[in-house]
């Protein structure tokens, strides 16, 4: 079995045939050198399939499915409120993140937040490509920007707040319900006082301080993500 795998948004079910878009095409047989009749396999959220190279006419590959290789997954929602930050360390800290098994990026714009915009398609396309080398099923979604209050009032969750005036170092994984688990994460210059008043006031809120040092953002996400997968898990 090939271990190429790609994304593919549309409805796929065994015996059914389609083509793939130029850029996936392009990779497949020019990147990856896969041949008529081989083999690779396509996913979303609905599970992942066998498929295989009908035929490729026009620079298009067209594709027949051959068999399921994994149902859909029932996972634990694990979101990330988060706030913009510089293009390079942001597509690595959403890459990563991914890889760890978020299912939901919340971008936040805080009172310090320095990047207030974020490239939407270009994140879509590094959280595709993420789950496709990591070999998740379960694409997370990425929302647009928004400010603080609005999250607060639009969300019910199991809200981790990593905060370094925090004297917990714990998680009490007694207090998760089945409501999803969010961790906040603030901007470079740190959540302002009314932030943190405002955060810790959120019913279902545990702060926790998740390091001594004070940590960069994308550090900051990847240490939380493996601190909350260790207790869920």
């Amino acid at each position: 079995m090939s271990n190429i795998r790609l994304f593919f948004s549309a409805s796929l079910s065994t015996d059914m045939t389609d083509k793939l878009d130029k850029s996936q095409s392009h990779y497949l047989s020019k990147v990856m050198r896969v041949k008529e009749n081989e083999v690779f396999s396509l996913f979303n959220n609905n599970g992942e399939w066998e498929a295989k190279v009908l035929s490729q006419s026009k620079s298009i590959i067209e594709f027949k499915i051959t068999k399921q290789l994994r149902q859909k997954e029932s996972i634990k929602e694990l979101w990330l409120a988060f706030s913009p930050i510089k293009s390079n360390y942001q597509n690595f800290m959403i890459q990563k993140a991914t890889e760890l098994g978020i299912t939901k990026f919340l971008p936040i714009i805080f009172d310090r937040t320095i990047v207030r915009k974020i490239n939407k398609e270009r994140l879509k396309k590094i959280i595709i490509e993420a789950s496709e080398q990591s070999n998740r099923i379960n694409v997370p979604i990425i929302e647009e920007t928004q400010s603080l209050n609005n999250f607060l009032k639009a969300n019910s969750v199991d809200l981790i707040f990593t905060d370094l005036n925090s004297v917990n170092n714990k998680i009490d994984k007694s207090k998760l319900t089945d409501r999803p688990v969010c961790i906040i994460i603030g901007p470079e210059g740190d959540f302002s006082e009314a932030e943190r008043e405002e955060i810790l006031a959120f019913k279902g809120v545990q702060p926790i301080k998740i390091n001594e040092n004070i940590l960069r953002s994308e550090t900051a996400v990847i240490s939380a993500i493996s601190i909350i997968n260790y207790v869920i898990n």
